[in-house]
């Protein structure tokens, strides 16, 4: 059931956003974070107010330097949550120039000692905060890194916008969870390599029309085979029709307008997130043929 306070009807004002494709490079931090602010400082000119780079792209996505250099390549998380590195520093000062909010891939050690593949959220203040870790993972992805242990909602505004890490956006229960919590839109930084461009395309225009809600998609792109990525980053509308995409190659920063009458008008006239059943349904039959 959604909760008491999650908001039953759309924000009140539109909300302008930013998917990033862009080519980090493995294992450098510092670098990487001062070229996240550079994209950022892209979104910003384009009049982003929350802009979404890619999955793992701090470090990048690249699992032989993460295996190799794991103490280069991690954020520490404070008890807090709060993430306090000084390689951060040229991304958190143009956050805070500008008054957005980033959200931007990472490798995390937790307090516990847990090493997470997270959603890094740089608020208005220039603070960041490992605010989701992916809960999913994807194939080798777990002989390095430990699944989340919860989901989670970003507010900014009155808007409500859930946040899944690539692999969460393939299960259908992973968006729904984030609607039924209220969001009016899901954050999915993202590494899609070269050859699935099919399902890329598809995961997330389903996830936004499931649910009847905006999905910003960012993805890495380009890079040395094996890990070669495919670009393609978008934002759907809630029907899961792109408002922007960028090409399978190249460098870009798609810019889109979340509108509020868009939501509204969708889920009124598409009602399937309130007509959702309790359960996985009624009792079934099985038929010989």
């Amino acid at each position: 059931m959604t909760p008491p306070d999650a908001p039953v009807s759309p924000p009140a004002a539109p909300l302008t956003v930013a998917a990033v494709q862009a080519e980090p490079t493995p294992g450098d931090v510092a670098g990487n974070a001062a070229s996240a602010a550079r994209l950022v400082r892209r979104g910003v000119d384009g009049g982003a107010r929350v802009i979404v780079l890619p999955e793992l792209f701090l470090p990048a996505y690249h699992p032989p330097t993460l295996a190799a250099d794991p103490a280069g390549t991690d954020l520490a998380a404070a008890e807090d949550a709060t993430v306090d590195d000084g390689r951060l520093d040229p991304l958190r000062a143009v956050v805070r120039d500008a008054a957005v909010v980033v959200v931007v891939g990472a490798a995390v050690r937790q307090p516990d000692g847990r090493r997470t593949i997270s959603a890094l959220v740089v608020d208005r203040s220039g603070v960041a905060h490992a605010a989701y870790d992916k809960q999913q993972l994807w194939g080798d992805e777990r002989e390095l890194f430990q699944p989340g242990r919860r989901g989670a909602t970003l507010l900014v505004d009155d808007w409500r916008l859930g946040l899944g890490i690539c692999y969460d956006g393939c299960f259908p229960e992973h968006g729904r969870a984030a609607a039924v919590d209220g969001a009016h839109g899901y954050l999915c930084p993202s590494g899609y390599l070269a050859g699935s461009e099919h399902r890329r395309d598809l995961y997330y225009a389903a996830r936004a029309l499931d649910n009847t809600m905006f999905v910003v998609f960012a993805n890495a792109v380009d890079g040395a085979s094996p890990w070669r990525f495919n670009g393609g980053a978008a934002v759907y509308d809630p029907q899961g029709r792109p408002l922007a995409r960028g090409a399978d190659t190249g460098e870009d920063v798609l810019v889109a307008v979340l509108d509020p009458a868009e939501l509204a008008a969708t889920r009124a006239a598409h009602s399937m997130l309130a007509d959702r059943p309790a359960g996985p349904g009624s009792a079934r039959v099985s038929l010989r043929a």
